[in-house]
């Protein structure tokens, strides 16, 4: 396409050189730059886009977008490429892949899914009660990029940058979805990730406190207006009527299309709470549909998970579904790292869940200890290079709520971690529960396995469905699942535990 024809509608602060030249292919890293490309200069936290447009140019750059303060002059770059200083790139590079890809989300119907816990979850959920109806339906969240029930690629962050969102969202429509779904995380709104997309519904879960940090938000108030902003954007707008700044949200969009649902307050879609039943591994509630109250299973324990199925049944009942459609498609839906109950030799029961925020942990542990028979063993830890003031918060929540806590590193990132658990543990010390400080996270599971007995529960919070550790910008493969069961064997062949029948 043109450059002239992609640029059309981005905001341009100045250019040199000649727009007359075909791009084949448009990124922000240089090394995912090809032949004939166009290189976004993006400036990120640590590191400033210009630094590698001479990369870019070497793996086949031919036109580069720069921020508006750079001088263009003084980049040392050949006359023949042309350089085009926009108002705001990350924006402009939203626009451009919109216009490179023919705008793909006014070809289906695209779902928003923001709030600060439940995304993924909700996600999985619409995606399996549309499925049931029959659609075709797409996928875009912080586990992989999905068609159906094929996983076309892996993802590493909740909402992919949008030169991603678009060539999936094209991959899609080439596949004839008819639905696609997307988790849009507060930083995707703030950082122009989504722009540009056109949303037939959004949907926001909950509102706790996260993400306040110089590299996220500077304050709540900015948190919730990122991602407020995704109901604007979208025709129709689902919130939680329980949660008490969500509610606001009719009040702040009185001319959007809203409907609600709840467990406590009145609401479109009203949970009946007489009829919530939760066990170790599914809940059973009657929510109004159609005017009639309808019984629903879903296989995922926890009072969190009644608000996630609600939510879903709300954004789904703008296509049509029927209740027994409902039904059948949370009944036996499992989410990877949402609740995850690992099957194992021992009989123990383990569970693996993304749970890495205050409220999110809270929730988890006390979900838990409503259907726990034993002890309730919480071995976790929180990543490096974010809010630090949660981690005492965090750490009484779970000296609070659990019987015995194994503090062990999570994605530590950048910082030292015994420094980060030596902050947990400011929060446990006042709860007077037992804890034991191990960094080092497969000999945490260890022994927390080690110390389990039958009717125990296991619960480790924080890494969920990611498969890696993260140690100075280097991810190292990790699988939680594949390390309980490593451990367990060698467990076993010592004679340490002994298997069950």
């Amino acid at each position: 396409m043109l450059l002239n024809k992609l640029i059309s509608k981005v905001e341009i602060v100045n250019k040199v050189g000649d727009l007359n030249l075909n791009i084949t292919n448009i990124h922000s890293d240089s090394r995912k730059i090809k032949e004939g490309g166009l290189f976004v200069a993006i400036n990120g936290f640590t590191k400033n886009g210009t630094e590698f447009i001479s990369d870019a140019i070497k793996n086949g750059a031919i036109a580069i977008i720069v921020e508006p303060n750079v001088d263009i002059k003084n980049l040392g770059i050949s006359d023949k490429i042309p350089i085009i200083s926009v108002k705001n790139t990350r924006k402009a590079l939203a626009e451009i892949s919109c216009e490179f890809y023919d705008n793909p989300s006014k070809k289906l119907k695209l779902i928003g899914i923001t709030g600060t816990k439940g995304k993924t979850t909700t996600t999985f959920m619409i995606k399996s009660i549309l499925e049931k109806h029959g659609f075709n339906v797409g996928l875009i969240g912080s586990i992989a990029f999905y068609i159906n029930e094929e996983k076309i690629e892996d993802t590493d962050r909740t909402t992919p940058e949008s030169i991603d969102i678009q060539r999936y969202l094209s991959i899609m429509v080439e596949r004839n979805v008819d639905v696609a779904i997307i988790e849009v995380s507060s930083q995707a709104m703030k950082l122009n990730r989504v722009t540009g997309c056109e949303f037939e519904v959004g949907l926001f879960t909950n509102f706790t406190e996260d993400h306040i940090s110089p590299k996220e938000h500077p304050d709540m108030e900015d948190y919730f207006n990122c991602k407020l902003e995704l109901i604007k954007m979208s025709k129709y707008g689902v919130i939680n009527n329980d949660d008490t700044t969500v509610c606001k949200i009719k009040k702040l969009l009185p001319d959007k299309i809203i409907k609600t649902f709840s467990i406590d307050n009145k609401s479109d879609f009203k949970v009946n709470p007489n009829s919530v039943l939760i066990t170790d591994s599914n809940i059973h509630f009657s929510i109004l549909y159609n005017e009639k109250e309808e019984k629903i299973e879903a296989s995922i324990p926890g009072k969190f998970s009644i608000y996630n199925a609600a939510g879903a049944i709300a954004v789904s009942s703008f296509f049509g579904v029927t209740a027994n459609e409902i039904r059948n498609a949370l009944k036996d839906l499992k989410v990877l790292g949402r609740s995850e109950l690992v099957p194992n030799k021992l009989g123990l029961t383990i569970m693996i869940d993304y749970a890495h925020t205050p409220s999110s942990l809270e929730s988890i542990l006390t979900a838990v200890k409503t259907y726990a028979k034993g002890k309730i063993i919480c071995a976790w830890g929180v990543g490096g290079d974010r809010d630090a003031t949660k981690r005492p918060i965090m750490g009484e929540i779970s000296g609070r709520l659990a019987d015995f806590t194994v503090l062990m590193s999570d994605q530590v990132r950048t910082e030292d971690p015994l420094k980060i658990l030596k902050e947990i543990e400011v929060g446990i010390i006042p709860t007077g529960k037992p804890y034991k400080i191990i960094v080092d996270r497969t000999e945490g599971i260890r022994y927390a396995i080690s110390i389990a007995k039958p009717g125990d529960i296991i619960v480790i919070p924080g890494l969920g469905h990611d498969l890696y550790l993260e140690r100075n910008g280097v991810k190292y493969p990790y699988d939680e699942r594949k390390v309980i069961k490593q451990l367990i064997d060698e467990m076993i062949a010592s004679g340490e535990r002994t298997p069950i029948n």
